[in-house]
């Protein structure tokens, strides 16, 4: 992996950067590795504090993508794309479709979708300029739409798991500290809500934590402050580099299981809580529900498929428990070394790749729900700011 703090980062196969003053659209898509397949992953909309700031989290996320479709068992690379939310209002819509574009412009090496700071009507407009897209309107019964849901689904098995193996408890009674409520953060906190958990919660956003204290009880504390909450689980739902030599010495959770990408700052702050003995759930284990819904979709696989492999996380994950056990290493090494080993082999023989055979656009066939989509997006203002 990539961390936050590493001086040097593993070089990716491309990065293809962009800048359009006209539309507002400044950013770049990062290809990591396309042994798998075509790369795949989402694209963040998010006010970077520098060039720099931005190029280093595409780089780390791109990678992150790698290992995480090659531990999901997907036929697909890892990429991602990173664009600078403007300081100035724009119009969103042709933003995306100029987005679109530059997908397009790749021809299938990257396929994007939604994460931080997109929607659904986003990819919408991207969809416009090119087919190498998911995260659309569902049809029918067909994966597609919001991959938040699966996300968090995927979270709350593995944090089912790993209590039962720290704790031998279950999330009935626990008490989980969650950072961050975006989609998946608060979908998360419904599912733990709904199994008996007791939640602490952090969210800078008013209305979003004062729904959050109302619907579950929570106890609230500040973004900072909860990773020294009292409690069984730490789960970050928010940015990523939150665990750092500095807030480990103030965790008092025994288990780190969140949605949040790149948790670790260095790869010695993985060491670290394993020094500690706290049980870290490695995230891109974790969270890999949002991508098996978008490779479902991109590859037209049955919603049932998606699903049994939402609920495989756990068995994943357990396997990467065991060979951290077993190897007397930390679980975030243990994650990476597998991954590396799969991308390293490349797709066994007789498996398809997802460049193997043509996309299946379901969405040219059902014009009406992508009008609809687009209509989402008129209906949310069309214009952005900063």
């Amino acid at each position: 992996m990539v961390y936050v703090a590493d001086a040097i980062a593993a070089v990716p196969e491309r990065v293809h950067s962009f800048d359009d003053p006209t539309t507002g659209l400044k950013g770049a898509i990062v290809i990591h590795s396309t042994r798998m397949g075509p790369a795949a992953g989402g694209c963040r909309f998010h006010a970077y504090a520098s060039d720099h700031e931005r190029s280093m989290d595409a780089i780390r996320l791109a990678e992150g993508m790698s290992y995480k479709n090659a531990l999901a068992g997907l036929p697909l690379g890892g990429g991602k794309a990173v664009l600078q939310m403007p300081a100035c209002p724009v119009d969103r819509a042709k933003l995306f479709q100029a987005f679109g574009r530059e997908v397009a412009a790749l021809r299938g090496a990257y396929v994007t979708a939604e994460d931080v700071g997109t929607t659904v009507a986003d990819m919408a407009q991207v969809r416009t300029a090119t087919t190498h897209v998911a995260g659309l309107p569902a049809i029918g019964s067909a994966p597609g739409g919001d991959p938040s849901p699966s996300t968090a689904r995927g979270v709350f098995l593995s944090i089912e798991l790993a209590l039962e193996r720290k704790l031998g408890r279950p999330v009935k009674g626990a008490t989980i500290a969650v950072q961050g409520l975006g989609a998946v953060g608060f979908a998360l906190c419904t599912l733990l809500d709904k199994a008996g958990a007791r939640l602490i919660i952090a969210e800078p956003r008013t209305e979003i934590a004062k729904r959050a204290r109302k619907l579950f009880g929570a106890e609230q504390m500040s973004v900072g402050g909860i990773v020294g909450a009292e409690a069984e689980v730490f789960a970050p739902c928010a940015f990523g580099a939150v665990l750092t030599a500095r807030s480990i010495r103030k965790l008092k959770a025994q288990i780190v299981c969140g949605a949040a990408n790149n948790q670790l700052a260095t790869a010695a702050d993985g060491d670290l809580l394993a020094d500690r003995r706290v049980l870290y759930a490695p995230d891109y284990v974790v969270n890999a529900g949002g991508i098996i819904n978008v490779a479902a979709e991109y590859l037209a696989w049955d919603a049932g498929v998606a699903s049994a492999r939402v609920e495989a996380i756990p068995e994943t994950l357990r396997a990467i428990f065991d060979l951290a056990e077993r190897e007397s290493l930390s679980t975030a090494r243990a994650a990476d070394r597998r991954a590396r080993e799969i991308i390293a082999a490349g797709p066994a023989s007789g498996d398809e790749r997802a460049d193997d055979k043509p996309h299946v656009d379901a969405h040219a066939a059902n014009p009406s729900r992508f009008e609809e989509s687009k209509a989402v997006n008129r209906f949310n203002g069309g214009r952005l700011g900063g």
